[in-house]
């Protein structure tokens, strides 16, 4: 075992019966050890007032936002009933936007956004452990939102720095300013872009809200454009960060999500096809050149639900988790304790290298995280909710160094918390 694998730590939030949990893994001298903070009685609140999970302080207390006074604060025990908020992190800004999707109906937020959308908390990571209080609370559409995040590079000098954020319940993109030297937008919402498309609205131009159902965008630095997967019709909406305006749009079918290879040139899209075959679902990943539109490569899984996928550092390599979705014969089917590793150095091409035996995910979302490590390939974490336990791998050769039990029970959601973290995936 070298050396890179004798000192790290991770911390993980785990939902166990409809509870939160919150546990530290650490490994040091050699030696993995886990701590659980311990869990205090539910708030009581209802979902909007609710405490917020941020992370976990050095002083091992968890990072608490009270969503109604805004204050942050570091408690010694986790309520039952906290919320962990997923996490878009901007390194540039050293900045954290907690995304929140509103109510499970409606996707709105009566108590911070009055029943008109749902909010994005923007808090500065940077210095100490513990932020006073967020430096900016953001009221975007409603439902689920997705964080894209835009400025100048080599290649764009000209583009501006914005960040988008698509409204999954609305079909809409809300753009807000994100340059601190323009005072009179920064974070201010500066425009709201309509997803619909005549062409699957029965000829309506302006439907909002419309059946885009936008999730999955990512920015590329090398053509300065933004790519928003419209989920609902199958395309690539291929925008203009200067103007804020559509450009075009391209086909990509059975996707979910969309994620940007490193080099900027490609689009990954993940879906599943549930209808091909009674007893089996396959699942896809899709490379579409991001230049021209055109699909590249489509990789078929049988039996697999393509759950989370991100590349490593370098990358060389995709790393795609499996986990549960249909019912019945097709779901009994599945492979349900598989990681899936494939060669991207030679993108549009994709190969699989390897399908790595972990633990189960009998649920519909299994996340990943990396350790990069100086020079090395570093660690992989792949959770294992039905069993309540983490994988440890080998970065280079991609072998489970060691299983990491977290519990006795099944998870029915598990995260890894980014706060003020070395760590990153999703």
């Amino acid at each position: 075992m070298s050396n890179k694998h004798t000192s790290w730590s991770c911390v993980c939030h785990l939902s166990i019966e409809g509870n939160s949990s919150l546990v530290l893994i650490e490994r040091h001298n050699g030696k993995t050890q886990t701590y659980r903070v311990p869990q205090a009685p539910a708030s009581g609140l209802e979902e909007a007032k609710r405490p917020v999970l941020i992370g976990m302080h050095s002083d091992r207390s968890a990072i608490l936002l009270d969503p109604v006074s805004k204050r942050i604060s570091a408690q010694k025990d986790l309520p039952a009933d906290a919320i962990a908020a997923y996490a878009y992190r901007d390194l540039t800004t050293q900045t954290y936007w907690m995304v929140s999707d509103g109510d499970k109906e409606k996707g709105i937020d009566p108590i911070t956004c009055g029943g008109n959308g749902s909010p994005v908390t923007v808090i500065d990571s940077a210095g100490g452990d513990l932020p006073a209080s967020p430096i900016k609370t953001i009221c975007a559409g409603r439902g689920h939102h997705v964080v894209a995040f835009t400025g100048p590079t080599p290649q764009t000098p000209n583009t501006p720095r914005r960040a988008f954020l698509s409204n999954l319940m609305e079909g809409s993109i809300t753009v807000v300013g994100y340059d601190p030297a323009d005072a009179a937008s920064y974070l201010k919402v500066i425009s709201t872009l309509n997803l619909c498309d005549a062409a699957h609205e029965e000829g309506h131009k302006d439907r909002l809200p419309n059946n885009a159902f936008p999730h999955g965008m990512v920015y590329s630095n090398v053509t300065g454009k933004v790519y928003n997967l419209n989920n609902g019709y199958g395309t690539v909406a291929v925008i203009d960060p200067a103007s804020n305006t559509i450009e075009k749009t391209a086909t990509m079918k059975t996707s979910s999500n969309l994620l940007l290879s490193p080099n900027g040139r490609f689009l990954i899209g993940k879906g599943v096809d549930r209808k091909s075959d009674a007893e089996h679902i396959i699942g896809r990943l899709s490379v579409m050149d991001a230049a021209s539109g055109d699909i590249a490569t489509t990789v078929d899984l049988p039996d697999i639900y393509p759950s989370v996928y991100r590349f490593n550092s370098d990358g060389s390599k995709l790393y795609v988790t499996t986990a549960a979705t249909g019912k019945g014969i097709q779901k009994e089917n599945s492979k349900l304790d598989r990681l899936l590793v494939f060669d991207s150095s030679r993108l549009p091409k994709l190969t699989l290298m390897k399908e790595v035996k972990v633990g189960g995910a009998d649920c519909g979302r299994r996340s990943i995280a990396f350790l990069h490590i100086e020079d090395e390939d570093g660690l992989v974490f792949v959770p294992n909710p039905s069993d309540g336990s983490v994988s440890v791998l080998d970065g280079t050769d991609d072998s489970v160094i060691e299983t990491v039990a977290l519990g006795t029970q099944p998870a029915e959601d598990f995260n890894f918390m980014y706060w003020r973290s070395a760590i990153h995936g999703a």
